[in-house]
């Protein structure tokens, strides 16, 4: 018999939400790019929208995929001392396990490189 349990992913980005926040995070993309604090957004999204092979890839994922910024992974699941952004995998029991770490993440030159991370992960 096959596990035909689907694996849930939490990707958590090192920014806060909010119309304010994001208009932000977009200016320091554009005008100071190598000070920007979250990879994850750096590699999966262009200064306005997710880019689409970002999108495309994570149609390939034979996983539950969830989105948090940093603020809401806070408020959600009251976690607060782990070096964002990172990749979480959400356990029977709604609690997370770190799966992919900043230090991975930051360490990614391109999509490609992120890519390879996570096909590990979601196996």
């Amino acid at each position: 018999m096959g596990n035909d349990k689907k694996k849930s992913l939490v990707f958590v980005y090192n920014a806060d939400s909010g119309l304010f926040n994001t208009l932000t995070d977009i200016a320091h993309k554009v005008f100071s790019p190598s000070t920007y604090e979250c990879n994850l957004c750096a590699i999966t999204h262009s200064h306005f929208s997710m880019r689409t092979a970002w999108s495309e890839f994570l149609e390939t994922l034979q996983a539950r995929l969830e989105f948090l910024h940093r603020d809401e992974l806070y408020k959600q699941y009251d976690l607060q001392d782990i070096e964002l952004p990172a990749i979480f995998l959400k356990q029977d029991d709604g609690k997370l396990d770190v799966a992919v770490t900043a230090n991975e993440i930051n360490a990614c030159a391109n999509m490609d490189d992120l890519q390879k991370i996570i096909k590990n992960v979601a196996k």
